[in-house]
């Protein structure tokens, strides 16, 4: 545990003090900062990440007193020996791509040209595993020209040699034993400054821990292999990470679709520290709802935090072509004449997720709350389809303000295509968890037996006093396919044992306060009656 905290307090400085030469150059703050920050620490992680596979492939490298220049002495024919044996998920660099190689030349003339330069070459040989595709199969760049973003050429060199000079200082090789745990914590201070949608068409790019682990953990509540994860709207992807980790991250693999750019590259960030480098070239930047690059795709398991509201009229037309009829069975939201904004995205979302759901396929889908009660519409006719078609295993209603970014109450909605049709749980959560101030927000925060009890109660099929009930698809259908949990608690109702002597007491008791009440209502009108021809007369 002290080596871990020791691990994220040297990992954490190594991102202030990135911060910091930005900062120092006219870049803090600027709208290409994200851009610097994340991929030169991805540049570092990678470079990390090859010495140690390499050392572990050739161990007498590791003994080097200076490991690029061994490397670079070796023949042409054990170099390519060497990274032929290398898992595919290690990137392949040359001995001139390394840090260490660039903190050597730093004090060489037009050092920035360099700096760009081997950042270009790293992400041209590695374009096939490490690049996100768009709809259209092109691939995205890994790395930018970084020192192009300052202005003034003069101070390039300058920047280039202060940011080698931070990565040299820290090393990453003695982390990667540790698990998913140490790099969420170091993904979340990574991006906390950048993560905000700043105009995006979709993404939230935070969902709470506590919100992930709960979905995942009810998801796979036994051990599986060889299966496909899948977020329709990944944003930096918590939700699969979480998933992933629950799986194991060697048994399974990833699919993502996302319309936002910096989303797919956050995800992408949280793929490689995750030991999940297999899945990047399966991330799509498209909109999943009009131009779905996975449409003929079925998964075992898909998790979402979709947008709730967007204004989708652009696109609206598109949706109502034939290929897409059976996929939009409830329908599509009607373009409002007003507040287009307040389009109920969110549906078409969990109507492309019953569609993606392989034939033994489970999803965890966060939905606003209102949805599960809706008594007409769109909302009604896919709740009707879950019992109908017996996929319905529960629904979790969270506590308000778990999401610090939205006000709106939602609720875990959970479908498995074998769900045990007698016994869906129904929960209310709402009353877990306490309050806490972060910022100018309050978010409602579980603590860890309260997530516990509500994966136990869920995944054991247990009824419990105003939290939770077990109920059969026929008993939904009667309650007008409801899925609110308060809709089928029990009334509980008090009795208490009285004498025939008491209970006249008591009936005398409420006629004398009727009738004190009738009393004061006929004054009162009275009084109204004679203020009413005051005014007539006046």
């Amino acid at each position: 545990m002290t080596q871990d905290i020791n691990f994220m307090t040297k990992t954490k400085s190594l991102i202030d003090n990135l911060k910091s030469v930005c900062a120092n150059y006219g870049l803090g703050n600027d709208g290409n900062e994200f851009k610097i920050i994340t991929q030169v620490f991805l540049y570092k992680f990678l470079n990390d990440k090859f010495r140690y596979a390499v050392k572990k492939e050739m161990p007498k490298l590791a003994e080097a007193e200076n490991f690029s220049i061994a490397l670079k002495a070796l023949s042409e024919d054990n170099y390519s020996d060497l990274i032929d044996a290398l898992d595919p998920n290690i990137p392949r660099l040359q001995p001139e791509h390394l840090i260490s190689h660039l903190f050597v030349k730093q004090n060489d003339s037009d050092f920035a040209k360099l700096f760009d330069d081997t950042l270009r070459q790293v992400s041209i040989e590695n374009a096939d595993v490490f690049s996100v595709k768009s709809f259209t199969g092109a691939k995205d760049t890994l790395f930018d020209e970084l020192t192009q973003f300052i202005s003034d050429s003069s101070q390039r060199d300058a920047y280039a040699k202060a940011l080698i000079n931070k990565l040299f200082e820290f090393s990453f090789e003695e982390m990667f034993e540790q698990k998913y745990d140490f790099f969420a914590t170091i993904f979340e201070y990574l991006i906390k400054d950048y993560n905000t949608d700043s105009g995006g068409k979709y993404a939230e790019y935070y969902t709470p821990h506590s919100v992930a682990r709960i979905m995942a953990q009810i998801l796979v509540p036994e051990p599986v292999k060889g299966v496909k994860c899948y977020d329709p709207s990944a944003g930096s992807g918590t939700l699969l990470m979480s998933l992933a980790h629950e799986i194991g991250e060697e048994n399974c693999t990833i699919y993502s679709e996302d319309i936002s750019q910096k989303s797919s590259n956050m995800l992408r960030l949280n793929l490689v520290l995750n030991n999940l480098t297999h899945s990047i070239p399966n991330i799509i930047k498209t909109n999943t709802i009009a131009l779905p690059s996975y449409l003929d795709t079925k998964f075992e398991y898909i998790v979402s935090n979709p947008p709730f509201k967007l204004d989708f009229s652009d696109f609206h037309a598109d949706l109502d072509k034939d290929i897409f009829k059976k996929r939009f069975f409830a329908g599509i939201p009607n373009i409002p004449k007003s507040k287009k904004e307040s389009m109920s995205i969110y549906l078409l979302f969990i109507q492309h997720i019953m569609y993606s759901l392989s034939d033994n396929g489970k999803a965890a889908i966060v939905v606003p709350t209102g949805f599960i009660t809706a008594q007409s519409g769109i909302e009604k006719k896919i709740r009707e389809r879950l019992i109908e078609n017996g996929w319905l295993r529960g629904v979790v209603s969270m506590p308000s303000n778990i999401f610090a970014s939205t006000g709106t109450n939602v609720s875990v909605l959970l479908l498995d295509k074998k769900a045990d049709n007698q016994h869906i749980v129904l929960m209310d959560a709402s009353k877990l968890g306490e309050t806490v101030k972060e910022g100018k927000n309050q978010r409602t925060v579980l603590k860890p037996e309260e997530e516990a009890k509500i994966i136990d109660t869920f995944n054991q099929k247990i009824a419990v006093e105003d939290l939770s009930v077990v109920v059969s698809k026929e008993e939904i259908s009667a309650k007008n396919y409801s899925f609110s949990a308060g809709q089928y608690f029990e009334v509980k109702i008090e009795y208490v044992d009285i004498t025939a002597e008491e209970f006249s007491e008591k009936m005398n008791e409420f006629e004398n306060n009727l009738q004190s009440l009738f009393a004061e209502g006929a004054d009162l009108e009275k009084k109204i009656q004679e203020n009413l021809k005051n005014l007539k007369f006046n």
